[in-house]
């Protein structure tokens, strides 16, 4: 009888605390619920993912399916890129690879980006980059409204200390960069771009340079 009632005992015990652990885990997820719903998202509201609270717009893999032409774009980049980055390059980087990418600080060393960029680096003016096959305009530097934008300084350091060039959710063109499962990056028309690699600060997009070296659209 007594082994019985120490049984019943720790199974009454057992269960209070299952109780308890459950509502602690309500309890937790109704704050991170409440957290993200507070904490919005970085950008213009329902087109930047506003209701995902992830600070991106999420893509499905299939917009990457493989063109008739072997590429996930349908067409190749523009021959004739910004900052003298080879086409060639940009054709197997970002249309025909979803895994791969440029080599490690040849955004700097390989290209004229920070001749090309120095005087409005100095003078502190906006550079947008463009999708290297369609045109788009992908991201900006400074992003924003300008109020506690990230600086060019700033950029450039994160940049050149991860290998790529890194931005942030203010700096992205929502309405036109999409984040598939896994954090790969990529244009709504099919450019890989490169991949979200959260760091402290949040979301951080390492994007290869050859991919976004494209001419405006409407030029």
């Amino acid at each position: 009888g007594g082994h019985d009632g120490r049984g019943f005992r720790a199974m009454s015990v057992s269960i209070k605390a299952a109780r308890f652990g459950i509502a602690m885990i309500v309890g937790i997820g109704l704050l991170v619920v409440l957290r993200s719903k507070s904490a919005g998202t970085v950008g213009d509201g329902s087109r930047t993912g506003g209701g995902f609270g992830l600070g991106f717009v999420p893509g499905d893999a299939g917009m990457m399916t493989t063109k008739k032409d072997g590429t996930s774009t349908g067409s190749p980049p523009m021959s004739r890129l910004l900052w003298d980055v080879d086409a060639k390059v940009a054709d197997r980087i970002c249309t025909r690879n979803r895994r791969y990418a440029e080599k490690s600080g040849s955004w700097v060393k390989g290209s004229t980006f920070m001749e090309a960029t120095e005087t409005a680096r100095r003078e502190g003016r906006r550079v947008t980059f463009h999708d290297s096959v369609s045109g788009l305009a992908l991201f900006r530097v400074p992003g924003g409204n300008g109020n506690g934008a990230r600086t060019w300084r700033e950029f450039i350091l994160e940049s050149k200390h991860h290998g790529w060039p890194s931005f942030r959710d203010d700096e992205v063109v929502h309405e036109n960069v999409r984040v598939l499962p896994g954090g790969e990056t990529v244009s709504i028309t099919g450019t890989h771009l490169g991949h979200n690699l959260p760091a402290g600060k949040g979301n951080r997009y390492c994007v290869n340079l050859v991919c976004v070296a494209g001419r405006a659209a409407d030029l």
